[in-house]
């Protein structure tokens, strides 16, 4: 569904038009949602509706160009939203994704070249320490450099009972949103000059967690309280580093496991805005914490829930 501002096309970006107000409840798609299901991880092209990811609608304004960003998980949701909005916002990017994410990756590399910024698409899986540091360095070598970080891969699976979870989907969990994040930003802190940013995705989970989320919702607690302890370290090398803690967003997450039929049919319909958010309204979100202008903010976690939840 086209949102009600999109306005000027991905060719007019930069030329600075300001969006028409708009009611925020509006212009998006609204629950009931028809029950649907895919495989793991999921493709945002086989969702009804399809996510809306700012292909037709993000304006750029070159806020950072010449810049050279990694982006893990940005084949489809928030990481292909924001590729999008850092490519046209003049930024090189470098996506990680899933191999059986193929097809959504080549989407995007299409759209991040159609924007006339450099795109490097690395598949691989971030539960193995060996391919986070070839991807960095894939990354670092295909760009030319990386100054900009964002850890946004995840994987959740809904269980009523923390009887359900297996060891197997524990590890699996754990490995994907945590380990892979603590290796992909060890091995890329040393390429990053001064005025670098890493930006983490946590979740409204990680402050009130769902009752069929426990294994996911731990991990985000863990990226909120990592991306707060980092930061102080990474300040001495001029490195700021922040998180983004989004509430219910129209993913593939959700219809590959991240929720049951019930919750799907209805998801965000508990929001004050009575609908979830599309990736395309988070987007700027990362945009201002990668951006060099805020340059004082660090060690921070930013929601973006509809209303509803912390922070």
């Amino acid at each position: 569904m086209t949102p009600a501002f999109a306005q000027n096309t991905p060719e007019q970006a930069g030329n600075n038009v300001p969006a028409p107000l708009r009611d925020p409840k509006e212009g998006y798609p609204t629950p009931p949602f028809s029950e649907q299901s895919q495989p793991w991880p999921g493709l945002a092209s086989k969702m009804t509706p399809k996510p809306d990811h700012g292909e037709t609608s993000y304006q750029g304004n070159n806020r950072l160009a010449g810049r050279k960003a990694l982006i893990t998980g940005g084949d489809s949701g928030i990481g292909r939203a924001v590729a999008i909005a850092f490519a046209r916002e003049g930024a090189d990017v470098a996506i990680c994704y899933l191999p059986a994410e193929e097809p959504d990756a080549q989407e995007v590399v299409q759209l991040i070249q159609k924007a006339g910024r450099k795109a490097v698409s690395i598949p691989g899986d971030i539960r193995e320490e060996s391919f986070c540091r070839e991807l960095v360095e894939k990354a670092v070598t295909g760009l030319g450099g990386l100054d900009i970080l964002v850890n946004n891969a995840g994987r959740q699976q809904s269980h009523d009972s923390i009887l359900d979870i297996t060891t197997e989907q524990f590890d699996w969990t754990l490995k994907t949103n945590l380990y892979g994040l603590f290796w992909i930003t060890k091995a890329a802190i040393p390429h990053m000059p001064a005025g670098s940013a890493i930006i983490n995705t946590a979740s409204v989970n990680a402050y009130d967690p769902s009752i069929n989320l426990l294994d996911y919702s731990i991990t985000k607690a863990g990226i909120a309280n990592f991306s707060k302890g980092l930061s102080k370290q990474m300040i001495e090398r001029g490195i700021r580093v922040n998180a983004v803690a989004p509430g219910p967003f129209w993913t593939p997450l959700q219809v590959s496991g991240g929720q049951t039929m019930e919750k799907l049919r209805d998801f965000g319909s508990d929001t004050p805005m009575k609908r979830p958010g599309q990736p395309v309204e988070i987007a700027p979100i990362y945009v201002q914490l990668a951006a060099t202008e805020s340059s004082y903010i660090t060690g921070q976690v930013f929601g973006a829930s509809g209303g509803r939840g912390q922070p």
